[in-house]
C-alpha cells in the first residue's frame, strides 16, 4: 500500500489496481507472498484498505457529447486524407495520359506521394492510431513493404525469367487500396479500444477481462478485412490490376495489427513482424540470383515452386500473411492484459 498508494487512491475499481500492479511487474507468485491466490485478489484487498474509501465514490458525470464528436470527426477527416491524396494523384495521371511528358508525370507522382505521406503522418499523430511511445523503426520497414507491393511482382517475374533486364512496371493499385483503408483502420481501432475499456470497467477478474477482449480483437481484424478487400478490388478495377489482392490484403492486416499494438504502448512486436516480412521478401529474389551460381541451384527451388503454385504475388502473400498471423497470435495475448488498456 505504501509503494502503490497513489494508484490505489486514484482507482475506481479493483481491476484498475490489478492492471496497475501487473504493469509494475507483479505476478501471481508475488501475490502469494502476501497470502493471496492471484493479483486480482491482492488488488481487492488494497482497494478495500484505502481509508478514503468509506463509501462508494460518486459516479462521474458523463462528458458532454460535443467535444468527443468533434474529436472523432477530426481524426476521421485526417484518416481520409491519405486515400484522397492517392486517389487525386491517380485520377490526374489517368486524365492526362498521353498529354503530359514523362518528366511532368514523374513530378506529379512524386508530389502525390509526398502529400500522401504527409497526410498519413498527420493521421497517425491523432486519434486511435496514435502511438504514444512512437513506432521505432517500423516506418522504415513499412516503406520497404509498400515499395515491394508496387514493384515486387515485376521484380520477381524478371528475376525468374533471367533478368532483371529492364525497367520495372509499377502496380499502384495496392498502394491506393491501402491508403483508402486508413480510415476503416482508424474506426476499427477506435471500436476495439472503446469496447475493451467497457470490458475493463465491467469485468470482475483479469481472466474474465482477457476472455472478453480476445473475441473483440478478432472481430476488429475481421471488420477491417471486410472493409479492406472491397477497397483493394475497386483500386485494382480502376487502375487495371489483375488477380486477387491476397498479398496486399495480408499487408494491410499486418499494418493494422502492428499499429494497434503500438497504439497500446507495444510497438516492438509489430516492428519485429514487419522486419520479418521484409526479410522474406528480400530473400526471394536473392535466392533466385544465388541459384544461378554453380552448385547453388537448389537455393532457388523453393521460390520457383512458390511462384509456380501461386504466381509472383505469392511471395508477398506468404511473407506478409505469415507475419500477420504470428502477430495476431501475439496480439491476442498482449491485448488481453488489462495493463495494455490503461487510459493515458
Amino acid at each position: 500500500m505504501h509503494h502503490h498508494r497513489d494508484l490505489c487512491e486514484r482507482a475506481v475499481s479493483p481491476l484498475e489496481i490489478a492492471a496497475g500492479l501487473e504493469a509494475h511487474g507483479l505476478t501471481d507468485r508475488t501475490a502469494a507472498r502476501y497470502r493471496h491466490r492471484d493479483v486480482f485478489s491482492l488488488a481487492e484487498e488494497l482497494y478495500a484498505r484505502i481509508p478514503a474509501r468509506t463509501a462508494e465514490p460518486a459516479a462521474p458525470e458523463p462528458p458532454p457529447p460535443g467535444p468527443d464528436s468533434e474529436a472523432r470527426a477530426g481524426w476521421t477527416l485526417l484518416a481520409l486524407l491519405p486515400g484522397a491524396a492517392c486517389l487525386a494523384t491517380a485520377g490526374l495521371l489517368r486524365a492526362t495520359e498521353g498529354v503530359l511528358g514523362g518528366g511532368v508525370r514523374a513530378a506529379v507522382t512524386v508530389t502525390g506521394a509526398l502529400l500522401a505521406c504527409l497526410a498519413l503522418r498527420l493521421c497517425l499523430g491523432r486519434g486511435p492510431l496514435r502511438a504514444p511511445e512512437g513506432a521505432g523503426r517500423a516506418g522504415m520497414y513499412a516503406c520497404w513493404l509498400l515499395s515491394f507491393a508496387v514493384y515486387g511482382e515485376e521484380l520477381i517475374a524478371q528475376v525468374i525469367s533471367g533478368g532483371p533486364d529492364g525497367p520495372w512496371e509499377a502496380t499502384p493499385a495496392p498502394l491506393l487500396g491501402l491508403a483508402a483503408a486508413v480510415a476503416p483502420a482508424a474506426w476499427c481501432a477506435h471500436l476495439f479500444t472503446v469496447r475493451a475499456h467497457r470490458k475493463l470497467t465491467g469485468s470482475r477478474a483479469l481472466e474474465e477481462f482477457g476472455a472478453g477482449v480476445r473475441p473483440l480483437l478478432l472481430a476488429a481484424v475481421a471488420l477491417f478485412l471486410c472493409a479492406l478487400l472491397p477497397l483493394l478490388f475497386l483500386a485494382g478495377l480502376g487502375l487495371g490490376g489483375d488477380g486477387t489482392p491476397v498479398g496486399a490484403a495480408a499487408l494491410g492486416v499486418l499494418f493494422f495489427l502492428a499499429r494497434l499494438l503500438a497504439a497500446h504502448g507495444l510497438p516492438e512486436p509489430g516492428t519485429v513482424a514487419l522486419a520479418a516480412a521484409c526479410a522474406v521478401e528480400a530473400a526471394a529474389p536473392a535466392l533466385v540470383l544465388a541459384g544461378r551460381l554453380p552448385g547453388l541451384e537448389p537455393l532457388a527451388a523453393p521460390v520457383h515452386a512458390l511462384v509456380s503454385a501461386g504466381g509472383t504475388g505469392a511471395v508477398s502473400a506468404l511473407a506478409c500473411g505469415a507475419a500477420a498471423l504470428g502477430l495476431l497470435f501475439h496480439a491476442s495475448a498482449a491485448l488481453s492484459r488489462a495493463s495494455a488498456h490503461k487510459r493515458s
